[in-house]
């Protein structure tokens, strides 16, 4: 019926404009006619019945229609045409929708903006006495398991942290090192002041405390193409400085704010790293949803790269990744990759982000880490295993449909959901609801 449609609609448009012939009247019904039935599809028992009927009177008159214009050529031309133009539109509708789902992915939703106004005021009411965290003499003891979060979200901040420590055998040994920027310090601070780690240690600090940054960098990374802010954003790449920041830890577990610990992590860090820096899962298998290759996101051509690099070596993610602080320091990786960010300007060498540029900065110091660790997609991909990810120990929404924005993927949003409580009178005046 639908190629019945095609074909009269085809038809309809040899008729000079204005023409009301017997014959064009007869296939303006006709059209509607079909339409109709193709409407009704899923609500008229009777249809095989109508829609049998209503195809045999189409078809007499697409013959009359044969018959008043024979010529094939033309009516081939003018599918083609009707193609090419249905094509056209399906890949403008496709590039919009893109670009829709990408801007929305980049937006602050109206509760979350709400709710770090309310924790920003109660804030600025506290004593300077009263902002401070307890055992933070825990801050620099290496002999406890200390995890880095870099974020300016306070719910996705508050589930990481909440996930982790609900799943820990030995809480009381977790420090949580969460590092935002001056704008969201106040309501981040303001939430762990009021909603506090259980058993755990936690401290928040700004990027504008750390005065060996120098804006020159911040300045750098502003100079990155992307049509994504986030790619450039000094929280992103603020991860190269993990032994600047925190000068007197020996390893730290970098988490970023998209995740949720499933599992307990403390096996994590009886990793054998072999003389490496990083911990991570492997990103190379073509047949996962999770694949990545290098020579996709790396310009290979450049023979600076060409000389250097393997484009075929097997790829990694960020997300959860266990770093050698010692020996990230004896290497001088951060000096190593602050050259490289500096190349990257003069020429393309590979696509914005922290992604690429770390491939480059940790090639041959990754060592990998078993699936079960680390599930990605959940920010992305619809398809995944749900065996898979209930065996995972983090699950990541790497991707643009975080589970806090309404585009986020509906099935998957319960294991983000479940860590944060929805009856919190600030949720309830902001209107943030499960």
């Amino acid at each position: 019926m639908r190629d019945q449609l095609v074909r009269a609609k085809a038809y309809l448009s040899f008729q000079p404009p204005n023409t009301n012939s017997h014959l064009m009247k007869e296939l303006r019904n006709r059209i509607k006619e079909i339409e109709q039935v193709i409407g009704e599809a899923s609500k008229d028992s009777d249809l095989p019945r109508r829609a049998y009927q209503k195809m045999r009177l189409m078809e007499s008159t697409l013959v009359k229609a044969n018959r008043a214009y024979p010529d094939c050529s033309q009516m081939a031309n003018k599918l083609r045409a009707m193609a090419n133009n249905a094509q056209e539109q399906i890949r403008s509708q496709r590039n919009q929708e893109s670009y829709l789902v990408q801007l929305a992915g980049r937006t602050t939703p109206k509760g979350l903006h709400c709710l770090s106004m309310q924790l920003t005021a109660e804030y600025f009411f506290l004593q300077p006495e009263d902002r401070q965290f307890p055992n933070q003499e825990k801050l620099i003891d290496p002999d406890l398991y200390h995890y880095s979060v870099f974020s300016d979200n306070i719910l996705a901040c508050a589930v990481v942290v909440n996930s982790t420590i609900s799943s820990a055998k030995e809480p009381e040994k977790i420090v949580f090192h969460v590092v935002t920027d001056f704008l969201n310090l106040p309501s981040i601070s303001m939430w762990f002041l009021l909603n506090p780690p259980c058993k755990a240690t936690i401290r928040v600090q700004c990027i504008e405390d750390f005065d060996w940054l120098s804006t020159k960098y911040i300045s750098t990374l502003a100079e990155q193409k992307s049509s994504d802010p986030r790619y450039t954003s000094v929280l992103n790449h603020l991860r190269f400085y993990l032994p600047d920041i925190f000068p007197a830890l020996n390893k730290i577990v970098h988490l970023d704010h998209d995740i949720v610990v499933q599992k307990d992590l403390t096996e994590i860090w009886s990793v054998d790293m072999n003389g490496k820096v990083n911990a991570a899962v492997e990103t190379c298998t073509e047949s996962e949803p999770s694949y990545r290759a290098m020579h996709t996101f790396v310009n290979f051509s450049d023979p600076f790269l060409e000389q250097r690099f393997n484009a075929s070596v097997c790829t990694w993610a960020f997300g959860m990744n266990l770093f050698d602080l010692q020996e990230w320091r004896r290497r001088n990786l951060t000096g190593l990759y602050c050259d490289y960010l500096q190349l990257g300007l003069e020429r393309p060498l590979w696509k914005a982000g922290s992604l690429p540029i770390g491939w480059i900065t940790f090639y041959n110091q990754t060592v990998p880490l078993e699936k079960r660790w680390h599930m990605l997609g959940l920010g992305s991909n619809t398809d995944l295993s749900s065996d898979d990810i209930e065996n995972a120990t983090i699950l990541h929404y790497d991707g643009v449909m975080k589970p806090w924005l309404e585009i986020g993927i509906t099935k998957y949003k319960g294991y983000w959901t479940q860590h944060l409580q929805y009856d919190n009178p600030y949720f309830q005046q902001c209107n943030i609801n499960n």
